[in-house]
């Protein structure tokens, strides 16, 4: 047996012996990862700011600040989580009891990216230990300094036997896909969630996918000088202020009416140095990109002809420092690499339309995407933008906040991915909620079994419909069938 082999060997036995089941087993790996957290925060910090130039403030806001939140959350709602749910049930059933049981699914897979590797790692993590499940890890080979963190603090804090990590290339991940899961959780790209489904498909493993996709900002005409200030903060936190916008819910491009697009580029202008500073670079105010390859991706997105004459504010490229500079365009070319593929990076083109209704035609007509935001007072507006489109979430008159809530689900729909976790969800997400049934001998259903009449199909006519009332009349003989 090969050593993946032998270590999945090893959590299915530890499944097996039921420990992962115990509340206290749950509880005390939860506390265990708390520790985790505040114990080895500068060790996080270091291998973030290695990997991605995250400066530490924005590391603990974006990873550990979340994570501590949401592991709390979880201790807090761990025994109502566990408990069944009491069914109702027909009076047709008395007497008869049902619930509905969480079950944990057993051997779990986790890939992560690496743009959040230690948030989008540990996340899904809180879910399945919270659930009682047993646990590999394979976090991204991209943010090694980050891989390499998770690997040895995790096997030192949990329970080895239990919860594993397990680093590598992607030739690693293809070893991992070979194996019968119970359930696997992956974050990342639209091209490797086709090959993590189709290695699925083959165990008929239940997937759980998220993706992102081009995530529009509806910008409405603003008059109040607050609620423009206010909404460029939001704007460019939501854009440049997230992992130099590699990530998956961050703004992809914004959507503007033509008469007021001009205003919108002066705001964001200055409101650029104020919040990342006059050289956002030596500030450390904004994260670098992760590597060389996606660094020439993005240049090659600003070099072609037509979308560089479209470059309103920045554009310039650090390839030694793997920094670009937050980058505005203005209506580059629509089939331009730039405005069909997910730019996860700080280049934000603003497309004008000529009213702003017309930004939900404009959505509809492109791949479902993980969020949609929209600045806008307009409730006409707001409720035409709920009914009309379709994405994971949407977010009026702020960014970025949806993936801090543990009472809201967190998801994509259709190509930005499908299934949900963040809080309770995360913890039905890595449980299977199982029918119990009780009956008692005392009474029966007749006419359930043959042989069949006409009173037979009559009596099932009246039950089905609840007509209580007729049973008894049919039964009887009060009521001819």
């Amino acid at each position: 047996m090969s050593q993946c082999e032998k270590d999945l060997e090893e959590l299915r036995e530890t499944f097996k012996s039921g420990k992962t089941r115990e509340e206290s087993w749950r509880r005390t790996q939860l506390k265990n990862l708390l520790r985790l957290l505040e114990e080895k925060e500068d060790d996080i910090f270091k291998a973030l700011k290695q990997d991605l130039g995250k400066h530490h403030v924005e590391a603990y806001r974006d990873e550990i600040g979340t994570l501590i939140k949401s592991v709390n959350y979880a201790l807090d709602g761990l025994k109502k989580w566990m408990c069944g749910k009491k069914a109702k049930l027909p009076i047709a059933a008395f007497p008869s009891s049902a619930e509905l049981v969480p079950e944990p699914l057993g051997l779990v897979l986790i890939i992560s990216s690496w743009n959040f590797p230690f948030g989008i790692s540990l996340e899904p993590l809180i879910g399945a230990i919270a659930a009682g499940n047993v646990v590999v890890l394979k976090p991204s080979e991209q943010a090694p300094a980050s891989s390499s963190v998770l690997a040895k603090t995790i096997s030192t804090y949990l329970d080895n036997k239990a919860i594993k990590v397990i680093e590598g290339d992607n030739s690693v991940g293809d070893q991992l896909l070979q194996q019968k899961w119970d359930k696997i959780f992956f974050t990342g790209s639209t091209k490797v969630a086709k090959i993590v489904m189709a290695a699925a498909a083959n165990h008929l493993t239940p997937v759980t996918l998220e993706l992102g996709g081009k995530c529009p900002v509806i910008v409405d005409a603003l008059t109040s000088s607050w609620d423009k200030n206010i909404a460029m903060k939001r704007i460019l936190a939501g854009k440049f202020g997230t992992c130099a916008g590699q990530a998956c819910i961050g703004i992809d491009y914004i959507l503007v009416e033509k008469t007021y697009a001009n205003e919108l580029v002066q705001l964001i202008k200055d409101a650029i140095p104020k919040t990342f500073g006059e050289n956002p670079k030596e500030s450390h105010s904004i994260s670098r990109i992760i590597n060389r390859t996606h660094f020439l991706r993005l240049k090659n997105l600003l070099d072609e002809p037509k979308v560089k004459a479209s470059i309103v504010y920045g554009g310039s490229t650090d390839e030694d420092n793997l920094f670009i500079e937050p980058t505005v365009l203005l209506d580059p070319p629509l089939k331009a690499a730039i405005m069909t593929e997910e730019i996860f990076g700080p280049l934000l083109p603003i497309i004008t339309l000529d009213k702003i209704e017309d930004s939900i035609e404009f959505i509809n007509a492109r791949p479902k995407t993980l969020t949609i935001y929209a600045f806008t007072k307009d409730e006409a507006l707001k409720k035409k933008i709920i009914s009309r489109t379709s994405s994971g979430s949407v977010v009026f008159n702020d960014t970025i906040i949806q993936y801090a809530v543990d009472t809201l689900p967190f998801g994509g729909v259709g190509q930005s991915g499908f299934g949900r976790y963040h809080g309770k969800f995360s913890f039905d997400t890595f449980s299977h909620e199982k029918t119990v049934a009780r009956r008692s001998f005392l009474t029966d259903i007749w006419f359930r079994y043959p042989p069949w009449n006409n009173k037979s199909l009559q009596l099932f006519r009246s039950a089905y419909r609840y007509d209580y009332l007729s049973v008894v009349l049919i039964t009887l003989g009060l009521k001819k069938a």
